[in-house]
């Protein structure tokens, strides 16, 4: 046994000195926090922060698991990965092993993490915290050394991180040219959305990028917008890793991958969800493409403080969608309410940690939809989805009454083995939900509702074959949602220019708000072809296919998989709860209009407020959320049976 060195005791003292600094949390804990803070920093995409944060949590539980296992059950370290095999030779474990470990996982984290967003453009943001992070643990930052045939605690960290990025950089996923995929080029042309329609779309029901840089220019919002550097506006989308499906995933395999050829190229694609429906020859489809982006634009309208309506959003009212999610067209109907907005769901009236039923929580709908579309909308300078659950998966364990016991039951863990085993888990889990949805979006490359509303506002209506303005690929009409524009309507025009065109009742979008802080846009009738998703202005669309729902897949996983990993659906105490004040949260528009507190009894009610909230944005259609909840729960059932058996020694 290799005698512990007076260098890694001195270490050791140093780290027990700042414990109170990093509120006595593990190394694993410290530099996944650390991991989150660089993310509001960054203008990467969640498939790229989730691979990320996997990667760390792969070094983190390697290296706990060198120090402490019985056999080693580690997932790269002296394994083949994804066809890289890391060389791993025997460690002789030093008798002080708990300090050594932190050693030894500081380092790896820290390397492994700078070695990342060295190649990042954010580097100017983010290396300096981290490098402050480091110093602050009093390690000598200067130790590169790869060689741990000596018992050197840095030395396997390093060597542990530096393989895990020579990893990464053999994989196709891009690491070092930006992430840029090779086998795709959109189809459809640029639309600018300051402009009317969609100007042109060749293909109906394929991905349309926005050109949006013309729009905030000619608003002058590009000289006074907050953190300008900090956000990421190219002159045209850039569809974000379309080759994700080519990525090593956690405990996916052959079983959950199906290769699909399109026009020439293979995808792999995770977890196929079938087809959305598509705009062509048959009319079934029609009606089905027609209604999903209609629900979208019809629930636009709830985006409007003042409107009256007031719902229940407690626990008791909402609950939870788990075991009744819709497969069929006419299931989907029933399931959302395309007057009211929301879902079918299963109300929770008890809270089962006190005993007492939930109260009413009764809020403006038009606060609400505002809220959770802002809150959840995770884009650039965020936590991304899964940095989010991360920091709520956090704050769970960080409850004065949570037992870190693996999957509820057993003995309690000690903190370092819960950290490094559940963020691997729940990391993992997380990054096969990146792989499954974006191998979707890839394959499908399906449109988003501010191209397919647009288009169909512009090609006419669908309801009356009498009027001169049909169009079987139009929009619907209903009443009080899209009508035609008549003679004396407002929207007609000076010249009746649009008379006879579809107008829709929506949010009024961006082209009614000069000053964020103090202006609501409200709901009101507009040309279907000007229509705006609820987002912000600078951003207006994510850059990438909708089907189906990134959101969806990455939350309904990741509450799936924290309700295994605790063995409890619900938060700790039964509800969770957050408030916003009057208006001082929402950025796209000012509000909300009153003090609002979005609660949630389960983790799983919170992943529904999640998927919901990208409908009430304008981002996604039903189709999209549904086939992404499906896919979530699949990927978190592997999840956690590969983690277990990877814990048992079986993998």
């Amino acid at each position: 046994m290799v005698k512990f060195s007076g260098l890694i005791f001195l270490l050791f003292l140093c780290l027990t000195s700042h414990a109170q600094d990093n509120r006595d949390h593990t190394p694993a804990r410290i530099w996944i926090d650390a991991y989150l803070e660089s993310i509001k920093e960054d203008g990467f995409g969640p498939t790229i922060h989730s691979r990320n944060l996997f990667h760390l949590s792969i070094a983190l539980y390697d290296s706990w698991e060198i120090y402490n296992g019985e056999a080693l059950n580690t997932v790269f370290v002296g394994k083949t990965l994804g066809g890289y095999n890391c060389v791993f030779d025997s460690f002789e474990i030093p008798e002080n092993r708990d300090s050594a470990m932190n050693v030894t996982m500081h380092y790896t984290a820290f390397r492994f993490i700078a070695g990342r967003f060295s190649e990042y453009g954010s580097k100017n943001r983010t290396m300096d915290a981290l490098i402050n992070r480091f110093d602050s643990l009093v390690i000598d930052r200067g130790d590169h050394s790869l060689d741990y045939s000596g018992g050197s605690a840095a030395a396997l960290g390093n060597y542990i991180a530096d393989q895990l990025l020579q990893f990464g950089l053999q994989e196709p996923a891009g690491d070092a040219d930006g992430y840029e995929g090779v086998m795709y080029n959109p189809v459809n042309p640029a639309m600018r959305p300051d402009l009317p329609g969609v100007q042109t779309l060749p293909y109906k029901n394929r991905w349309q990028p926005l050109a949006i840089l013309p729009y905030i220019k000619s608003k002058g919002w590009d000289k006074t917008l907050k953190d300008w550097n900090n956000v990421l506006i190219q002159h045209e989308d850039v569809f974000l890793t379309p080759h994700w499906g080519e990525i090593t995933p956690f405990a996916m395999g052959n079983e959950q991958k199906s290769i699909m050829s399109r026009e020439g190229n293979n995808f792999n694609v995770y977890n196929d969800p079938g087809p959305p429906p598509f705009m062509g020859k048959d009319q079934v489809n029609n009606a089905e493409y027609a209604w999903n982006f209609m629900l979208v634009s019809s629930w636009g309208a709830h985006n409007d403080p003042n409107d009256a309506t007031r719902i229940d959003i407690s626990p008791s009212s909402i609950g939870t969608t788990k075991g009744i999610l819709p497969r069929t067209f006419e299931e989907y109907k029933a399931f959302f309410s395309l007057e009211e907005g929301g879902c079918k769901t299963l109300p929770l009236k008890k809270n089962p940690k006190t005993r007492k039923n939930y109260a009413k929580n009764m809020v403006k709908r038009g606060d609400y939809s505002r809220v959770i579309a802002e809150y959840w909308v995770d884009g650039v300078n965020t936590l991304s989805p899964p940095g989010h659950w991360l920091s709520i998966f956090n704050e769970v364990c960080d409850d004065p009454n949570f037992e870190k016991r693996w999957m509820g039951e057993g003995t309690v863990l000690s903190d370092v083995e819960w950290d490094v085993k559940s963020y691997l888990t729940l990391t993992g889990g997380m990054h096969d939900a990146g792989i499954s949805a974006w191998s979707s979006k890839a394959f499908y490359d399906y449109i988003r509702p501010i191209s397919a509303i647009r288009w169909m506002g512009q090609n006419g209506q669908c309801s009356d074959s009498t009027l001169n303005n049909y169009h079987k690929e139009g929009l619907p009409l209903i009443e009080g949602k899209s009508e035609l524009v008549t003679k004396n309507d407002p929207l007609s025009g000076k010249d009746k220019e649009h008379l006879g065109k579809v107008k829709i009742y929506s949010w009024n979008g961006p082209g009614a708000i000069t000053d964020v802080t103090v202006d609501v846009a409200g709901a009101g009738w507009i040309l279907a072809e000007n229509w705006w998703p609820y987002q912000r202005y600078s951003f207006a669309t994510p850059p990438f296919a909708g089907y189906i729902s990134g959101h969806s897949t990455f939350s309904t996983a990741a509450a799936e998989m924290i309700t295994s990993i605790t063995g409890d659906p619900y938060f700790p105490g039964g509800l969770k709860e957050i408030t916003f004040e009057k208006n001082s949260f929402l950025e796209f528009e000012s509000g909300p209009s009153e003090r609002i507190t979005l609660q949630w009894a389960t983790y799983r009610e919170a992943s529904d407020e999640t998927c919901l909230s990208r409908i009430w944005g304008g981002i996604h259609p039903p189709v999209d959320d549904i086939r992404g909840r499906i896919v979530g729960e699949k990927v978190a059932i592997d999840a956690i049976e590969f983690a277990n058996l990877l814990f048992e020694g079986k993998k």
